[in-house]
């Protein structure tokens, strides 16, 4: 599982919280996979370097509890996706296949239902796609199935229809073993999958109806957390997510929003459309539209917050942050 990155994209709350340990309905979207991964008999590694020790902590932590081994890999220098498959070579040596899934999208990932497709097709490599018009194509899949584009390589008579990819893949072992020590580029596409096209190798597009979502930006991330409190991923809705034990005051309203453990909402305060995260507070009388408030954040009282991630000014900047009375507000 890929938990390295630095989470450009999301600053500042990634200077301070790990893209992987996002919470998500009460629990950090990693955790989420690595149950999945757990479920479908997979031994698990994870790569680490960005704020590596607060994930392998929390990682830690929780996979203990129910009885999940984890091994950790941390990275001297971020080496990419494709690098960090190389430096767990050893881990891979013994696998039949390899399934290497982002630790940052949120998804009920259908591993045995790829890993089953990957062994039926007799492919060398199957990703997991679907479309997303907000983050675009990237991968193109004939009618067979196969894959025959990816960002700037085609290959064959055929053009493939675009898809995105998902951020699960499966490698069969052959693959992982032709991989140098050294390849050309740390990246899994320019380095592996595109010269694998070129080969002709066989790679595979796994299309997935379940709900999937890249928490890439401070939006992403809202949005995700929001459908997966009303749905847990699946076709169940409800009105919002409260976590366990959180006081939401009298005349307070809380509507299609996510309260996180620990947080609090006081009197009279209006939260729609909101993520609040762990042990932040909304004031009495606030209110809150379409924003994420950060860990630790008291959001002052009677203020109207719309569209914004709030977090504490220690964190640092974002893409057009503006600070105000000691917090820092980015638009989303």
């Amino acid at each position: 599982m890929l938990c390295a990155g630095r989470g450009e994209r999301l600053r500042p709350l990634t200077g301070a919280v790990p893209k992987p340990m996002l919470p998500v309905a009460g629990r950090a979207v990693a955790m989420r996979t690595i149950d999945l991964l757990h479920r479908a008999g997979c031994e698990i590694a994870v790569n680490l370097y960005h704020l590596g020790d607060a994930v392998r902590l929390g990682l830690e932590s929780e996979a203990g509890a129910r009885g999940i081994e984890l091994r950790f890999e941390v990275e001297p220098d971020l080496l990419g996706t494709l690098g960090a498959v190389v430096n767990l070579r050893d881990f891979l040596a013994d696998a039949d296949d390899i399934v290497l899934v982002n630790g940052d999208s949120l998804c009920r990932w259908p591993i045995r239902e790829a890993l089953d497709r990957h062994r039926r097709s007799g492919a060398d490599v199957t990703l997991q796609v679907g479309w997303d018009g907000r983050v675009g194509g990237g991968v193109e899949v004939d009618p067979r199935g196969l894959v025959v584009g990816l960002r700037d390589v085609q290959v064959g008579p055929v053009r493939g229809r675009n898809r995105t990819f998902q951020g699960l893949h499966v490698l069969s072992r052959r693959v992982v073993e032709r991989i140098p020590p050294r390849p050309s580029s740390n990246d899994i596409v320019e380095g592996l999958y595109q010269p694998l096209l070129h080969s002709g190798a066989r790679i595979v597009g796994f299309r997935s109806r379940r709900p999937w979502h890249d928490l890439g930006t401070p939006r992403r991330y809202l949005e995700g957390a929001l459908d997966w409190g009303r749905t847990a991923g699946g076709r169940k809705r409800r009105r919002r997510f409260i976590a366990p034990g959180v006081p939401v005051a009298p005349g307070a309203t809380v509507e299609q929003s996510v309260l996180e453990r620990g947080s609090h909402v006081a009197e009279d305060a209006v939260v729609e459309r909101s993520l609040v995260m762990p042990g932040a507070r909304v004031g009495s009388g606030a209110r809150i539209r379409e924003t994420i408030v950060a860990p630790g954040v008291r959001v002052p009282e009677f203020v109207r917050i719309d569209e914004q991630l709030v977090t504490p000014v220690d964190w640092g900047l974002g893409a057009g942050s503006r600070e105000r009375g000691g917090l820092v507000f980015t638009p989303l």
